[in-house]
């Protein structure tokens, strides 16, 4: 995308998308002009968020090698968003050659994307759901076709569940996620909290709010976020800043807390 006079069938352009604002975040092309001004009015209380999606990226890497490292041959990503220049399955693939991904989003620009772009090989495959409908996803017969889930699997929950108000309960959706797969399974889990930003929170909510069309959700903080991991063990270092999950260099550039996404991994045991 990018240009305006590319167009997909089914596809509104006249609203903000998240995925398509992370794609402008990271420097994408994959865009519209509606996107792109949604992305601005975040970055102008928010500056740091460009960053803050080069962190993440950086740490997409390194936890998806730790992971292989563990055994891990089976990932599903959730809420997967558009294909980026490193995807899950090509860095899982340069650990483990025969690794299977399936991608997950409810997103129609998403999957379309993924459908054309991605889900070319044997041992990949995208399909449509939720973290908010696990039985309805563990049943999909293509990722069943894709994933054993008699074996450990990485389920990766990137900047997904910042998304969903405690209203909506997505702890109970996310515990019954971890239940149903079997021990050996990861969790990993990014999430935006605001607590070293508190002045922000109010106007970056509202501004979230406005481009979801919710009326609800609130900034979660890094103790909410914590619930998610109830029932697993927390891998070290834990839940931490982004910056400071196993770094590839001890020199860490500017303090952690400037980039206020905290990521953690949960083992079942």
């Amino acid at each position: 995308m990018g240009d305006e006079d590319t167009w997909f069938a089914g596809v509104d352009t006249s609203t903000p998308n998240l995925a398509r604002m992370h794609d402008y975040f990271i420097g994408g092309k994959d865009n519209f002009a509606i996107d792109r001004e949604a992305a601005e009015a975040v970055l102008a209380i928010a500056p740091e968020v460009r960053v803050m999606a080069q962190e993440h990226q950086a740490f997409h890497v390194r936890v998806v090698r730790y992971l292989a490292e563990q055994g891990i041959t089976q990932f599903v990503n959730l809420g997967s968003g558009l294909p980026t220049e490193l995807n899950t399955h090509q860095l899982a693939r340069t650990f483990v050659p025969d690794a299977r991904v399936v991608y997950v989003d409810n997103d129609p620009v998403v999957l379309t994307h993924g459908r054309a772009i991605l889900a070319r090989a044997p041992g990949i495959a995208v399909v449509e759901g939720d973290v908010m409908h696990p039985a309805d996803l563990l049943a999909d017969p293509v990722l069943r076709e894709t994933i054993d889930l008699d074996q450990p699997v990485a389920v990766l929950l990137f900047a997904v569940l910042q998304y969903i108000p405690d209203e909506r309960d997505p702890f109970r959706h996310v515990a019954a996620l971890r239940d149903a797969l079997p021990a050996g399974s990861h969790f990993v889990v990014t999430h935006v909290v605001l607590d070293s930003r508190p002045e922000i929170a109010e106007p970056i909510v509202d501004l979230y709010k406005k481009i979801l069309g919710e009326a609800e959700g609130g900034a979660r903080p890094r103790e909410g976020v914590s619930v998610f991991f109830d029932g697993l063990e927390m891998v070290e270092p834990g839940l931490v800043y982004v910056r400071d999950w196993r770094p590839d260099s001890p020199f860490v550039p500017g303090r952690s807390d400037k980039v206020w996404v905290i990521v953690g991994v949960g083992r079942k045991a």
